[in-house]
């Protein structure tokens, strides 16, 4: 669908119009009939140049020519072995680099987000980790906008677990403090009807409805369980709601001496305080009771074990992760198998989000050549997404080793953990109007696609290529502009089409069709000789703006 959208006899320019409106096997002599006879070649392990890039596209913040051409080397699970061991880039200790003083703020934790998305080695890590951070939302749109060691240790929670089991990062997501003062779970008390105080249920509603299982049963496949009239069967009422409201009773700051003395601790997890945690009867999902008398942490095990154990947790959670990774449209079967895979990881481990990863990004409808072919797989890029592509691809660096772009929810209507809701940036159901809609499909990032952000997109782009390039004139004070490295570009300047197929590689998995190539090489063919910078830099940015880099496929 998505690359069907646009007519391929239409120029590059009217294209981005239209998404705007749219929005050997060995040989040998014979062997002697007394030998033993030759052992069998070992497995063929390298890809395809292509195929390694599009991989990269689903699995990191960005391909660029040396790591295209490792992954093409070592194949797929050499190279996924090697990220799930590479040590973990916390973005906590980079922001405790600055001085803690009252300038400290939110810009300092998007520089580390940029930093790390750009040149860390745990790109597989990072990447999945911000796919976390739009399931288990917290944002600095809130009352934490104050709080950016907090937000930033509150994102090495989904870095450290992103690999780990699901049950551990949803009792470390629900213990932060971060977590507790964006849905009000920090301070919250069991009932006192003298003092009219009833629980929160914030927190409560938001941890079945994001978080893990949603507000209607699923099939393995994600399809909806439908009871004997044909009608969608909720997962819970308002009586679950009142039962983990009262489970999550009695929880504040590690630092209060008392419950009354607040000390805010950011950092760790917040620790109980019995007396005012709801110790009474509790009903839970599928009829779960949780006997009265049980601990603050006792009924905090019992109640996430029951999240956990949930028949939804799978393919909610698996869908989700491949909307962010792969595609917005999986096909049934294809959820189902990582759903099965998050039930059991072939060891009878539940939850283990490393296989999960590893099943989605290896399974046939990611990597095979036939999602290329069928118009509803793939998805729109984010914007955060095109510009870490860009900067990897071309090696950016500052001259200050700082990566600055606090503007970017200005500029693109996304940051880092700055969605304007617990809802995230867009709704992972959204459908845009027309014929995306029409045909029953979906298309999350359409959400924040409009007018304004699509013109300041393009805006940025034209800075990131035409004054955004090693070498060009500064001034003083532009020590930390994040500059792409096109040294390698210009030397194929003067071959058009070697230029041309460069960027088909880099930015496109080689995806470019005939027509853009042809109208990429003509453009080039217009510019002088002497003007090589001009040549590279322009048909960079028509392919950055180009309909089919916006698409991945």
């Amino acid at each position: 669908m998505w690359y069907s959208l646009f007519h391929p006899k239409l120029p590059v320019f009217l294209s981005l119009i239209i998404l705007i409106v749219f929005v050997s096997a060995c040989g040998g002599s014979s062997t002697p009939e007394t030998a033993a006879p030759p052992a069998p070649p070992p497995p063929t392990l390298s890809i395809s140049s292509e195929k390694a890039a599009r991989f990269l596209t689903q699995s990191t913040f960005g391909a660029n020519a040396e790591s295209i051409a490792s992954l093409a080397d070592i194949g797929y699970d050499a190279w996924l072995d090697a990220q799930f061991s590479t040590p973990a880039t916390l973005h906590y200790p980079l922001i405790t680099e600055y001085p803690n003083n009252n300038e400290l703020n939110q810009r300092h934790r998007y520089e580390v987000w940029w930093r790390t998305a750009i040149t860390a080695d745990d790109q597989l890590r990072q990447r999945v980790a911000f796919a976390l951070s739009q399931i288990f939302v917290v944002s600095d749109k809130s009352v934490l906008r104050q709080t950016p060691y907090g937000l930033a240790n509150y994102y090495d929670i989904l870095v450290k677990n992103g690999f780990g089991n699901y049950r551990e990062l949803l009792e470390e997501v629900t213990l932060s403090p971060i977590m507790g003062i964006y849905l009000s779970m920090l301070g919250n008390e069991k009932p006192n009807q003298e003092l009219n105080i009833r629980p929160d249920e914030n927190y409560a509603r938001e941890v079945l409805q994001l978080f893990s299982i949603g507000l209607v049963k699923l099939n393995q496949d994600g399809s909806l369980a439908l009871d004997m009239e044909n009608n969608p069967v909720s997962t819970y009422d308002q009586d679950v709601i009142k039962g983990f409201a009262h489970v999550f009773t009695g929880w504040n700051s590690a630092d209060n001496p008392s419950w009354y003395q607040r000390r805010l601790n950011v950092i760790d997890s917040m620790k109980a305080f019995e007396d005012f945690h709801d110790s009474g009867e509790k009903l839970l999902l599928d009829d779960l009771i949780i006997p009265a008398g049980g601990t603050a942490q006792s009924d905090l095990n019992a109640a996430l074990d029951n999240i956990f154990n949930h028949q939804n947790v799978a393919p909610f959670i698996s869908r989700q992760l491949i909307q962010r990774l792969v595609t917005s449209n999986p096909s049934p079967a294809y959820i189902e198998r990582i759903a099965t895979t998050f039930g059991d990881n072939g060891n009878g481990i539940r939850g283990d989000l490393k296989a999960v990863i590893k099943a989605i990004l290896t399974d046939d409808e990611a990597i095979s050549d036939s999602g290329l072919q069928d118009p509803t797989f793939g998805k729109l890029k984010e914007p955060l997404l095109r510009f870490t592509q860009l900067w990897r691809a071309f090696n950016a660096t500052t001259a200050s080793g700082k990566y600055w772009f606090d503007n970017s929810y200005d500029l693109t209507g996304q940051a880092p953990l700055s969605a304007p809701s617990v809802f995230n940036f867009y709704s992972p159901s959204f459908s845009p109007t027309g014929d995306v809609a029409d045909a029953g499909l979906i298309a999350p990032e359409f959400q924040i696609l409009n007018e304004t952000y699509i013109t300041h997109t393009l805006n940025m782009m034209a800075v990131s290529t035409y004054v955004g390039y090693q070498g060009v004139t500064l001034n003083p004070r532009d020590e930390d502009r994040i500059l792409i490295d096109i040294t390698n570009e210009l030397n194929m300047a003067s071959n058009p089409s070697e230029l041309v197929e460069h960027f088909n590689l880099l930015l496109l998995s080689g995806q470019m069709d005939d027509y853009m190539k042809t109208e990429l090489v003509t453009s080039m063919q217009a510019v002088s000789e002497s003007e090589q910078h001009l040549k590279v830099l322009n048909t960079l940015f028509l392919t950055l703006v180009s309909p089919q880099f916006a698409i991945q496929k």
